[in-house]
């Protein structure tokens, strides 16, 4: 897979939002990490350091209401998989991403469409 886009400064975009979405109500998990290195299947690594060379990673943000989710996984390819689950609909979008800060932004967009929260003091 062509390396489009540095995960790790993608991470970095996640981790600098954590507190906001937090603070709002929301309950994100752990980051989590693919190793394309790793034998398949690939587990999802929460440890950087376990993933040698990384093709995506990914973050689940539960809505302050517990019934709401979203996922967006991030691919080093330069695209990214979003899904919503939200009043019992489930939105799936896949938008081509090209720089860190783009994901940044899509995170901000995303957490304020499915999960109501306001954009992160991050922007």
């Amino acid at each position: 897979m062509d390396h489009v886009i540095d995960l790790d400064q993608a991470a970095a975009e996640i981790a600098a939002r954590l507190p906001a979405w937090t603070a709002s109500g929301l309950s994100p998990r752990p980051i989590t990490w693919r190793d394309e290195a790793a034998l398949w299947p690939q587990r999802l690594e929460t440890e950087r350091a376990l993933v040698a060379d990384p093709d995506s990673i990914g973050v689940c943000i539960l809505g302050a209401d517990g019934w709401t989710e979203l996922h967006l996984v991030l691919y080093r390819g330069g695209w990214a998989d979003l899904d919503a689950l939200t009043d019992n609909e489930v939105t799936t979008e896949c938008p081509q991403i090209t720089t860190p800060e783009e994901f940044g932004s899509l995170l901000d967009s995303s957490v304020t469409r499915f999960l109501g929260a306001g954009r992160s003091p991050a922007t």
